[in-house]
């Protein structure tokens, strides 16, 4: 499935399962538990198989957001522009987008590697309950973590992502991917 030409693809990757068994770490310094690193390697296993790979990743620069977007594009043996960005750690949608929007034009593919509920919130108000109905409901259920929502727009320039103007065209989460 390669971008439509002239299309922007976004990915909403929220990291994966986070350790609270250091009880002395901040939240934002909680590592990655072992299903959370698998869950990791096997999205990006994914990405790679279904050749959806981005041009630029935003990524919180919470540890476990960190540490997951490192071992995907290890899986995917994928090599792209990254900006950590301390303002992604639990940003709300609005701040999201707001960031998303700033982006100037040329990237066809962007992700950003974030946390819940601002991911959850921003697939929905960008999709506004438009696209693949199994993508859609599985969505309305919940955004767990390691899960990619991935969003069609019709035009190429992410300054144009407003509310609704998007289709969710994929969502996946770890458990939903066939075993290798």
């Amino acid at each position: 499935m390669a971008e439509a030409e002239g299309a922007l693809t976004l990915s909403l990757l929220r990291h994966g399962k986070s350790s609270w068994r250091d009880a002395s770490l901040t939240d934002f310094d909680r590592p990655l538990k072992r299903r959370g690193e698998e869950a990791a390697a096997r999205m990006g296993r994914f990405l790679a198989e279904i050749a959806r790979l981005p041009d630029l990743v935003l990524c919180s620069t919470a540890r476990r957001a960190r540490d997951t977007l490192a071992i995907l594009l290890a899986a995917a043996d994928h090599t792209v522009e990254v900006a950590h960005e301390r303002g992604l750690y639990h940003a709300s949608a609005d701040t999201l987008l707001a960031r998303l929007v700033a982006i100037p034009p040329g990237p066809a593919h962007i992700m950003v590697v974030g946390h819940n509920p601002g991911l959850h919130a921003l697939a929905h108000m960008l999709s506004g309950g438009r696209g693949a109905r199994d993508a859609i409901e599985r969505l309305n259920v919940k955004f767990p973590t390691a899960a990619l929502a991935q969003i069609a727009f019709p035009f190429p320039d992410p300054r144009r992502i407003t509310e609704g103007t998007g289709r969710l065209v994929l969502f996946a989460t770890p458990k939903s991917l066939p075993t290798a």
